[in-house]
Order: C-alpha cells, then sequence, then structure tokens
C-alpha cells in the first residue's frame, strides 16, 4: 500500500487529492490538504475517478463499427482506417470536407494538448468547432477586444474582495468555470467574515445563491439591461475611475443614455430603485468584482453581458487591483509562450449560414448545416475529439440525423456513447488515473497561482495508448500519407516556441513541460515539482497592467464597434418588453455538482439518490396550467417536443423553467450501462440551433421561448 498525491482534471477546479493505492488499485481518494490552491477540498466527482478507471462499459482498444456491431481490433488498423477515411475524402471533396470538433476533456488532458493540437492542425480545414461555441466563446471575444488576447481574462480575486458579484453563475456547483475556485463554500464564508458582501443575480435561486447575502431573479435573456442601467447610475453619480491606460470612458454616457434603471426594470424584473443601489453598493466597495458566466453568456445578448461587465470592473476602479479583477502569472504562461495565439474574429464566414469564425473555428450552430447542404466544401467526415455534441449542441435531433449520414466519421473516446454510436472507428485513450497530467488551461484562470504535476497514479494496460500517443502515431502516418515519404522525416530542433507543435511529436508531454517550465521560471522544472507532489505555491494575484497587455498600443480601448452596433437591438428589446405572454415561458439550463456535462452519468456514485433531470418550474407557472406536481409534461419550442417530469420549485423566477444539460441516454446503440438507466430528455432536442448571439454568433442556451402542457 502507498500513499501517492495528484489532481482532479475532470472539471475546472483541479483539485488536489491524496490516492491510496493497494495492489495496482486505487483504494481510496482524500482531498490534497497541503495543495495551495484546493486546501484539502474534495466533490464526489474526484471519487468517482476509481468507478470510471473500473468501468467495464470502458473501451481499452479500437473498435470498428461492422453494420450494428463493433469488433476490437489492433492499433495498426484503427490508424489506417482513419488515415485512409481522412485523406480519401480530402482528396476526393478538398481539405474542408472534413470536419472537427472537440470536446471540453481536451483543455483537461496535457496530451491532448501538447500532441492534439498538431494533429487537427495537419488536417489543414475550415470546418473546426469546439464547445467554445457552446459556452465562453463571448469571454473569449471580448478579451480579444479589450485586452488583445483570447485568453487574456481578468480573475476575480475572490479571497481578498469586498464585493462579490456573481451573474448567472453557479460556483458551488461548478466549481468556478473561467474562474478555477475550488472550494468556493470557504472562501465566501471568508468573504462574509471579513465584513465582504456575495451578490447574486440568476433567474433560478442557485446553490450559490442560497448561501449569498442578497440574491435577484433577473429574467434571462435581460441581463445586458441591468448591466447597462449599472453602468448608468454609475456614470451619471460622476464616480467613473478608469487606469489612465484606458481610452473611451468619456463616451459611455452616450451610449448608456437610454438605459436608465426605471427604463429597465420592467423588462429585467428588478425594481429600479434596487438596480441604482446595486450600481452604487459595487462602485463604494472598498474593492469588488463581477463575475459572468454560462447563463450570461449562452444568451442572446451573450457578447454585450461580457464586455459590460468588464466594463463595470474596469469604471470603478477594479481592474488589475487586489480584491478586483486581475490576470494570473501561471508557470507555463500560454499567452507569453506563444502556445495560443491572440485570437482572430470574422476573417472568413462559414459556408451555409455566412456566420463569423473566432480564431479558426466557426460556431457550433452551424455544424448540422455544414453536413446536411450540398455544394462546395460540405463536410463528408468528422473527427470527434473526446465530445458528444449529439447531447451538447442545441438541435441534438437533426445533428443525430447529420451524423449518421456521414461518409466517415473517427471519434476519439472510451465510451461508445450518443455520438461515437455513429463513428466508423473509435480510438479509446488512457483515463485520468493512467496518465500523468499538468493543468495547462485551468492554471491560467485560478484564484491563486500555483503549479502542480501529477505522475501516472496507475499502470495502463499493455496495449493501451495514451491520447497523446495517439495523435502522435496519427500525425506520422499522416504526414507520410500526404508527403509520400517515410514516417519521421521531421524538424529535429526543438525549441520553448515550438514544443507545441510538429518538432515534439516525438516527445512525450513530461518532456515537453519540462522545456516550457524551464524556459519561463528561474528554479522551476519537472524536478522540483516531482519533489513537491502537494504543488508549489506561486503567490497571488499581483497587478500588471497595461504590461502585460497585448493590445498593439499596450492600451484599453472601451468602446468597441461590434458591441455598440447591439444597442439599438437591446433600445428595442427594452420598448418592446421580453416578459412571456400568454403560454409561454422561458427556459434556462442548470449543473449540478454530481455531473459533469453529458459523460459523468455511467456511475453509479454520481447517479444513485434523488433524480435530477426533472424540469422546475415555480407552482404558480403550474397551477396556471392545471400541472400538477411530479407529473409528465411536453415542453415544446421552435426546435422540437420532449417529455419530462415536472417539479415545482419557488427558487424559480416566475415565467421561466429549468431543465439541466446532459441528460437524453437512451438513444439505440448507446453502451452505457448505467446511464441508459438515467432517465430525462436532452434538453438540446429543444434548444434552437438557428437562434446564436448576434454578436459572436454563439449558441443560445438560455431564455429560449417555451410551451409546458401536461401529458
Amino acid at each position: 500500500m502507498s500513499v501517492v498525491y495528484g489532481s482532479c482534471n475532470l472539471c475546472e477546479a483541479i483539485c488536489g487529492l491524496e490516492f491510496t493505492v493497494e495492489n495496482d488499485a486505487v483504494v481510496s481518494i482524500r482531498g490534497d490538504e497541503k495543495d495551495p490552491l484546493s486546501r484539502g477540498h474534495i466533490c464526489p466527482k474526484a471519487l468517482s475517478l476509481i468507478d470510471l478507471h473500473a468501468d467495464t462499459d470502458r473501451l481499452t482498444t479500437p473498435v470498428k463499427r461492422v453494420g450494428e456491431k463493433w469488433e476490437k481490433i489492433g492499433w495498426d488498423e484503427a490508424y489506417d482506417l482513419v488515415i485512409d477515411g481522412l485523406v480519401s475524402t480530402r482528396e476526393k471533396y478538398g481539405r474542408n470536407a472534413v470536419g472537427i470538433y472537440q470536446g471540453n476533456p481536451n483543455v483537461h488532458s496535457m496530451g491532448a494538448m501538447t500532441h492534439g493540437i498538431p494533429f487537427t492542425s495537419l488536417l489543414r480545414t475550415r470546418n473546426r468547432y469546439s464547445a467554445t461555441s457552446l459556452d465562453q466563446l463571448p469571454h473569449q471575444l471580448v478579451d480579444h477586444l479589450l485586452y488583445g488576447h483570447q485568453l487574456l481574462l481578468p480573475i476575480p480575486d475572490i479571497d481578498r474582495t469586498d464585493f462579490f458579484l456573481v451573474l448567472g453563475g453557479n460556483p458551488m456547483a461548478s466549481n468556478g468555470s473561467m474562474m478555477t475556485v475550488p472550494d468556493f463554500a470557504k472562501r465566501a464564508r471568508a468573504l462574509r467574515k471579513r465584513g465582504g458582501r456575495l451578490v447574486v443575480v440568476d433567474p433560478r435561486k442557485t446553490e450559490t445563491a442560497d448561501i449569498a447575502d442578497t440574491h435577484f431573479f433577473v429574467r434571462p435573456g435581460s441581463d445586458a439591461l441591468l448591466l447597462l442601467a449599472m453602468i448608468h447610475t454609475i456614470v451619471a453619480d460622476g464616480t467613473v475611475t478608469v487606469a489612465d491606460y484606458v481610452d473611451g470612458a468619456d463616451r459611455l454616457a452616450d451610449l448608456v443614455a437610454e438605459f436608465a434603471p426605471e427604463s429597465v426594470a420592467p423588462v429585467v424584473g428588478i425594481a429600479a430603485e434596487e438596480i441604482s443601489a446595486l450600481a452604487r453598493d459595487f462602485a463604494s466597495a472598498r474593492s469588488a468584482v463581477a463575475y459572468g458566466r454560462m447563463g450570461v453568456s449562452t444568451q442572446q445578448f451573450g457578447t454585450v453581458c461580457q464586455w459590460a461587465i468588464q466594463v463595470l470592473n474596469i469604471i470603478t476602479g477594479n481592474l488589475d487591483r487586489p480584491g478586483g479583477a486581475m490576470v494570473t502569472d501561471p508557470a507555463i504562461d500560454l499567452i507569453k509562450q506563444g502556445i495560443v495565439g491572440r485570437g482572430h474574429f470574422d476573417k472568413w464566414r462559414s459556408r451555409v449560414r455566412d456566420l463569423p469564425e473566432f480564431a479558426g473555428e466557426y460556431p457550433c450552430s452551424t455544424l448540422v448545416d455544414e453536413i446536411t447542404t450540398e455544394g462546395k466544401d460540405q463536410i463528408r467526415a468528422m473527427a470527434v475529439l473526446s465530445g458528444n455534441p449529439v447531447l451538447s449542441m442545441p438541435g441534438g435531433t437533426t445533428l443525430n440525423d447529420a451524423f449518421a449520414g456521414l461518409d466517415f466519421m473517427v471519434s476519439f473516446d472510451f465510451y461508445i456513447n450518443e455520438t461515437s454510436r455513429h463513428a466508423h472507428v473509435i480510438l479509446p485513450p488512457t483515463m485520468s488515473l493512467e496518465r500523468d497530467h499538468y493543468d495547462l488551461i485551468f492554471n491560467s484562470f485560478a484564484v491563486h497561482n500555483t503549479a502542480k504535476y501529477m505522475p501516472a497514479v496507475l499502470p495502463k494496460q499493455a496495449d493501451a495508448k495514451h491520447d497523446w500517443e495517439i495523435f502522435r502515431d496519427l500525425s506520422l502516418r499522416y504526414k507520410s500519407r500526404m508527403a509520400g515519404s517515410t514516417v519521421g522525416r521531421l524538424k529535429s530542433r526543438v525549441t520553448p516556441k515550438n514544443v507545441i507543435g510538429e518538432a515534439r511529436l516525438r516527445l512525450s508531454p513530461a518532456r515537453t513541460l519540462d522545456i516550457l517550465l524551464r524556459s519561463q521560471r528561474k528554479g522551476l522544472s519537472l524536478k522540483k515539482l516531482r519533489a513537491n507532489p502537494h504543488g508549489v505555491d506561486l503567490g497571488p494575484l499581483r497587478p500588471g497592467f497595461p504590461l502585460k497587455l497585448k493590445t498593439r498600443d499596450k492600451r484599453v480601448q472601451l468602446i468597441q464597434d461590434i458591441v455598440v452596433a447591439e444597442l439599438p437591438a437591446l433600445v428595442d428589446l427594452m420598448h418592446s418588453s421580453a416578459v412571456p405572454s400568454g403560454d409561454e415561458l422561458l427556459m434556462i439550463g442548470r449543473r449540478h455538482l454530481r455531473s459533469n456535462n453529458s459523460w459523468m452519468h455511467n456511475t453509479a456514485r454520481l447517479t444513485k439518490g434523488k433524480a435530477r433531470h426533472q424540469l422546475l418550474a415555480h407552482p404558480e407557472d403550474l397551477a396556471n396550467r392545471g400541472i400538477e406536481d411530479g407529473s409528465m409534461v411536453s415542453v415544446t419550442s421552435a426546435a422540437g417536443t420532449v417529455d419530462i417530469e415536472v417539479a415545482a420549485s419557488e427558487k424559480m423566477m416566475p415565467g421561466v423553467v429549468s431543465m439541466p444539460h446532459g441528460f437524453g441516454h437512451q438513444r439505440p446503440g448507446v453502451q452505457l450501462s448505467v446511464a441508459t438507466t438515467v432517465q430525462g430528455p436532452s434538453v438540446n432536442d429543444i434548444t434552437d440551433p438557428n437562434r446564436v448571439d448576434a454578436v459572436s454568433a454563439n449558441a443560445i442556451l438560455n431564455g429560449v421561448p417555451v410551451q409546458v402542457r401536461a401529458k
């Protein structure tokens, strides 16, 4: 028996873990109390790592689809089938006939980051999609516009702030998102103990709202009006305070002139005097920070919301100061190292719906159009990397049918799920406990600077492969096939600037990590991280602007034309009223601590107990429709209809219903023995892919108009 230390990489919190290992099996998992970021915190998902490793449904060798059945094959045969499927499609129809979708787990894997990026780059297709445009695209676009880089995101300094405003976020369930904050509950208690205040704005009284000092119901889709009214109040009061590297504050008064609290209150659902008081309390706090997540990103005016949140922090003097919003100093700086580019927007547009790209990716909402619409560059083959878009994208039913009609599809997954069941070949990587891990992404979003390396806790099976090995082998074969050359003709010089690229395909992620660590921080190396298994504390967030700005002139331009262009639409919304009429209700999503998007339902540990799939609705809305609590109802939107059990909840704002995402496992061919017993439909079968944020084209998953009727 031995005790080893590492991290959980299932969500963004990267909590430190203590593993007790006996006879090549993990027999217990506890929180690592010496981890400088998570400080012993653990959530139920971490315990499920034992279940995931032992899951008999998990694939460990490649399989190919033969009719309706799956046949195990060797890696060489699998590679040949994949390369032939991708290359032959490209040769026959052009490079854009190959589509790529990358799911969230890719950014939680060091190997996928170091070796998956060059593999997808080799395919040279413009038909690239990822979970970004189902989630945080407005964040990244606003960061690109204001600060010069898509990942230069100021993080709430929660451990020192005096006023924490949360809009459309639920860190009690998520452990933070675009804000890596393990043990949010303890940090919130510390905030209150030092005399601070937590305020939550959400159409549902969430788990985070339950512990807040104040909660405001807000009508879905109207958050931008609330934020603009807060900016209006602060500007009108004459309390604007901006840094000397910020331009455009003098234009704000004219831009927000029509958005007075009295004008927006009827639509927002918050009294005008409460809006004004919230703005003044925020502006007068010793330190304050506003934070908005999926609830505000995945709505009609998601980009305006994220812009307004940044403006709110900037004009109250809370950008780049302790207790406000600051950028991180990770041990491996993806921006400084040039590993992730600054991003670009609207350099080209999608073929069918003329939607703008961001950072070389099209919005997910148009993927089904690009598969089903005939013509040049129609997608004929797909590579799906650790994702389940049939459950995670709007219009899941139509996308399901589209995948079934592809000429070729490969899934990188260790489950036969709702999406991978359509693949011709599935390539399963090792899972978390079997591979080394260092979090390249979420250290960049953490509320405290740390660095931690986790060697593999358990050995992998002899015939299994890590994701980086799969991407390496495919990359070499693809290059050989395309060049007609022998495998292995690669650049030999490896430098910190090209270490995430072609030159290092033969390097392991651990070797790549060591190069990056040594090149950025004196005295920090893989050897040092190995010698400090609990992690290395690199200190609190520190001010760094304007030096860290990536704008050309090292200045922040508050006024952005593409945001300003949306303000007339918000004026129209304000005057036309977004209040539902007749039978219409507005649907929002929700997240649970024991769930993680669409793939954590195949473990009994996380799915046992009270069902969590129900549609939540206010008792008055049910009574008005003659619907009984606990009965079955039909929920209809412009995209379709699903049947679901309803539960009455006074934690819902009247006129709003909530359905969680990630359910819908009863489709034929799914080989998930536990998940298929978990009831509940897929919310994305009734979210409409034709409705997107007018600026970024991010999916609209919140504020979906629906009708609810008794069955």
